[in-house]
């Protein structure tokens, strides 16, 4: 089974993904509220995906997602947007994100992002 990190600051949005990502047989084995937690928790789980939010307290999305391309160039990491975040977005995978998906989620565009993710 796979593993999960999901990182945003709103633990509203981190339930929705929780829902969205356990209907599709994955286990979310951490949460994090920012992106130093993100960078923590996945040197301490090492889980096979990671949804990040791009705008967060302290350290944001994007910075995390290089951290942990520095700690695995591997990682697959989708990130999660609000409209009109596309400048992010764009500097988010050119860090190292696999894909994105746009607030608020809708089921089956999470699940392609992620089939998309695993099978790179």
């Amino acid at each position: 089974m796979k593993t999960a990190l999901i990182v945003d600051d709103t633990k509203f949005m981190r339930n929705m993904l929780k829902s969205i990502l356990t209907k599709k047989g994955i286990n979310i084995i951490a949460e994090a509220s920012n992106g130093r937690e993100a960078v923590e928790k996945y040197k301490e789980f090492n889980p096979d995906l990671v949804t990040m939010d791009i705008i967060m307290p302290e350290v944001d999305g994007i910075q995390a997602v290089k951290e942990i391309i520095k700690i695995n160039p591997d990682a697959k990491i989708i990130m999660c947007s609000a409209m009109g975040q596309q400048a992010l977005v764009i500097e988010a995978i050119q860090s190292g994100a696999k894909d994105f998906v746009i607030k608020p989620f809708q089921a089956a565009r999470v699940w392609e992002a992620i089939d998309r993710t695993f099978q790179e």
